[in-house]
């Protein structure tokens, strides 16, 4: 064999290595198989119950972890799930209220949130950082040095801090991009024998000629009970471009919770067709929720219907082994088709229904025109009114599809449609505050009303004479004043009082209008911190911080709403020193 032969196979031969090794990297380390099983452990020391599971539909975003019931109690002990450094700790009033994240040798991050206190060391690391910047939001980011654990070593005790809804512990894991994986895919084991529900199933028109039973509109199915959790629909005829949507839930082992699938998946005449698995995705594709699921149902009836067809522009990477984008295409009138529904957990009990469809015949009509006082905004394209003192305008891209929308105005109110179609992106309202001139301009806000209604504060700024708020919600928006400051009220003191034997220094604050945007606790003149919980309104401040070592001590807070109306309390307490 000639040398150039010789180096033309060793050419071929790192090729086909160079290829395998890039096929196994990207495509086979993918599998179950071939993620670390025996790596993590439960960050809870008794059996773990679920109350949310990865993927789970919430408002605008997928659920990142797994809800892990604490027995509705705050403190359990929470243990770290491997070895590790504590990379990030997060404190916010809202979101994951205290939250800590630890970074393992493998590339993983595990992430612990709504807690009540971190571990004594941790607490006194992220207690002194609070002290220095005079803040109890913060967020840290100790080098690899500073705080390392043990797989095992408890870290933190569960809470209900910030946007929780009740005692319990968000647990996450992450991979090496920040991507939120399923735990269940990496040994997390939590019992699970019961099948999914299915609540409600719907067709959908898809294009502007498609028909369901002879009409241009969406339609709930009838659902039909059969054995081993089987279920049929009572027969329809549609014609054109169609999708299915399920309304479903999962219920896993000693909770009634209704929780998220793990997989939905459809056939057509017996061929795959769609499937959809929660198995990871990044936080910058979570928005993408709002065009899987039905979101007018959502925002009319309170439930969750999921397309089991992929929507036009969505880069949702959840979605899988899809034809033609899971849309069914019926255009041979008189054909009969059989279309499967599975739903699945991630222990494989399955839920299946059967749907028995005619293909109807071609309508002779199209489909209605929209009425005369809707506009046409195409998502990809900037779109800009100016009404009265309004300006609005909806960026390229901030709608997922076209749509048509009722917009007026009148006097200091702006009708933006109603909050049944859903933005990806902020819309902009602009108001011009010449009519307000000689008034304190900087009280004024923009609110969003409610159809009953109430009003509610929209974040907005002032520069010279325009009004600004940014916002994913449409609807209907007016131009409010909030003269009154906030209310102040001492829960566990009176002025002038010992207190020698209290623990904490609770304070309730509140602020109808606008809502708190800032507070700022001193004892003495000196800096104390106060811990503020928007659910139960209260400031607490715990004297173990060791701050306040005074007999007399002089309390001063300040507390702000958000258009910069402010409340100062003053209060004298007394403890042995």
């Amino acid at each position: 064999m000639g040398a150039s032969y010789l180096y033309a196979m060793h050419r071929h031969y790192l090729c086909f290595l160079f290829l395998y090794l890039v096929l196994f990297r990207f495509g086979v380390s993918q599998t179950n198989e071939q993620l670390p099983q025996d790596y993590f452990i439960n960050p809870l020391d008794f059996e773990l119950i679920l109350s949310g599971t990865f993927g789970e539909l919430r408002s605008n975003h997928f659920h990142s972890g797994l809800d892990l019931k604490t027995n509705q109690r705050t403190g359990a002990k929470v243990y770290a799930a491997a070895s590790g450094y504590v990379s990030r700790i997060k404190i916010e009033h809202y979101g994951y209220g205290k939250a800590l994240y630890i970074t393992h040798p493998n590339g993983y991050t595990t992430v612990y949130a709504h807690l009540e206190k971190f571990s004594p060391r941790i607490e006194e690391y992220v207690r002194s950082k609070q002290y220095a910047n005079e803040s109890y939001e913060i967020q840290l980011y100790p080098d690899d040095l500073a705080l390392r654990v043990d797989q095992g070593e408890v870290v933190a005790y569960s809470g209900n801090s910030g946007g929780s809804g009740g005692p319990h512990l968000h647990f996450e894991i992450r991979d090496s991009g920040s991507r939120p994986m399923n735990p269940l895919l990496l040994g997390i084991k939590i019992p699970d024998n019961r099948a999914p529900l299915v609540k409600q199933i719907k067709a959908y028109p898809l294009n502007e000629n498609a028909t369901i039973n002879g009409k241009y509109e969406a339609q709930l199915l009838r659902l039909i009970p059969l054995k081993d959790n089987k279920f049929k629909t009572a027969p329809f005829s549609a014609y054109g471009d169609i999708g299915i949507g399920v309304n479903t839930n999962d219920r896993l082992d000693r909770a009634n919770n209704q929780n998220g699938i793990y997989k939905a998946s459809t056939t057509w005449n017996g061929r795959s067709h769609f499937e959809i698995t929660f198995n990871k995705f990044s936080f910058d594709e979570t928005h993408y929720i709002n065009q899987l699921i039905d979101f007018e149902h959502f925002k009319r009836y309170k439930s969750r219907i999921s397309k089991l067809f992929i929507p036009q522009g969505s880069a949702l990477s959840l979605y899988n082994n899809s034809i033609g984008n899971g849309k069914l295409q019926l255009y041979d009138p008189g054909s009969t088709h059989i279309v499967t529904a599975t739903l699945e957990d991630f222990e494989g009990n399955t839920s299946t229904i059967f749907i028995d469809i005619t293909n109807e015949e071609k309508p002779s009509l199209e489909t209605p025109p929209p009425a005369d006082e809707l506009t046409r905004v195409a998502a990809n394209q900037s779109y800009t009114t100016t009404m009265g003192g309004f300006t609005v305008t909806i960026p390229k891209n901030a709608l997922y599809e076209d749509a048509f929308l009722a917009i007026s105005q009148s006097s200091d109110t702006v009708k933006l449609h109603e909050d049944l179609i859903p933005l990806q992106k902020n819309m902009v309202i602009n108001y011009d505050m010449s009519s307000k001139q000689g008034d304190d301009l900087s009280k004024y806000y923009i609110a969003r009303v409610t159809p009953w209604g109430a009003s509610y504060h929209v974040s907005s700024r002032l520069k010279a004479n325009t009004l600004t708020a940014f916002t994913k919600t449409l609807g209907t928006y007016a131009i409010s004043k909030d003269v009154t400051p906030p209310q102040i009220t001492p829960v566990n003191f009176k002025d002038g009082q010992w207190i020698s034997n209290n623990k904490t220094l609770k304070v309730k604050i509140q602020d109808n209008d606008t809502g708190i945007s800032a507070y700022r606790a001193t004892v003495n003149g000196k800096f104390i911190l106060m811990e503020y919980d928007y659910k139960t309104d209260l400031l607490v401040h715990y004297f173990d911080d060791g701050v306040v070592t005074d007999t007399d001590n002089d309390l001063m807070i300040i507390v702000t709403d958000e258009v910069g109306n402010s409340t100062k309390f003053e209060a004298n307490f007394k403890r042995k020193s």
